[in-house]
């Protein structure tokens, strides 16, 4: 865009003054073109996991992925700390370090892209969301989407308004845990682990209240709440019976771990 001066001034006299520059219309004239440049709107990058409206939030059905994540650290060259620490953490009698065990091999071998993402603290979690202009969710959140069922039309097990003693409903059948949920096995070599069978694969278990799958058992999830000293993680995991699945059941670890069965799910 070209800006145009102000002409000569030629007084009565006829006599022609020198060009005199208008300051006031050369910042109107500066601040014209910038308005006028087209504007580039950058939007997060699409995420693949589906996504279920529930109330004014948007939540991922599933729990993060490792497609996902690879996603994120292809674009950005994230390092986890469990990679920088040659492995992430399983519990042994207490928790001992698994060389190789990181979020591309939560079980020290290559893994499949629908695994659910594990071997990543809090603040790596919320990293991730981030990136697909997504966040956390609070404790508060995760436990009315986890029980209380808020579809005007929902399912013939669920009733709207009710909540019910599990994130799967009046029984723990949809979820996969160490034993007394559904009839999954999960993908850890033999082996590998000294209690369980692992996580199974996202989108594999039954959908529970509101639609969502895992939100109990597969892996514990990460939540924005701070409690004693850490954060509040919900949902228990494969290594757990369904008892800990339970709204009452609130569990806290530091934000620092990075554990073979804690993962996490996004909301927007």
């Amino acid at each position: 865009m070209d800006i145009k001066y102000p002409a000569e001034i030629t007084f009565g006299t006829g006599r022609t003054e020198m060009k005199k520059l208008d300051l006031t219309s050369i910042l109107f004239g500066i601040a014209l073109y910038f308005m006028l440049l087209p504007i580039t709107v950058t939007s997060a990058p699409a995420s693949t996991i589906p996504v279920v409206k529930i109330g004014n939030l948007s939540w991922d059905q599933t729990e993060m992925t490792i497609a996902d994540v690879k996603t994120f650290a292809d674009a950005t060259g994230f390092v986890s700390q469990a990679e920088k620490n040659g492995g992430g953490l399983s519990y042994e009698g207490g928790f001992v370090k698994k060389p190789g065990w990181t979020w591309k091999t939560p079980y020290g071998v290559p893994a499949k892209a629908a695994e659910p993402a594990v071997h990543l603290n809090q603040s790596e979690a919320a990293l991730v969301c981030h990136f697909y202009g997504k966040r956390l969710p609070t404790d508060a959140e995760w436990t009315s989407a986890a029980f209380l069922e808020q579809r005007d039309d929902p399912p013939a097990a669920y009733s709207k308004g009710r909540r019910y003693p599990f994130p799967g409903g009046s029984t723990p059948e949809t979820s996969h845990c160490l034993s007394g949920c559904g009839d999954y096995k999960g993908v850890a070599p033999a082996g590998a682990l000294n209690r369980g069978t692992g996580h199974v694969l996202t989108s594999t278990t039954k959908p529970g209240v509101n639609g969502l799958l895992d939100m109990g058992g597969n892996v514990w999830e990460w939540t924005a709440t701070e409690r004693n000293g850490g954060f509040i993680t919900r949902g228990a995991s494969w290594w757990y019976g369904p008892e800990r699945q339970k709204e009452s059941d609130v569990e806290s670890k530091a934000g620092e771990i990075a554990v073979v069965y804690i993962g996490f799910r996004c909301v927007s």
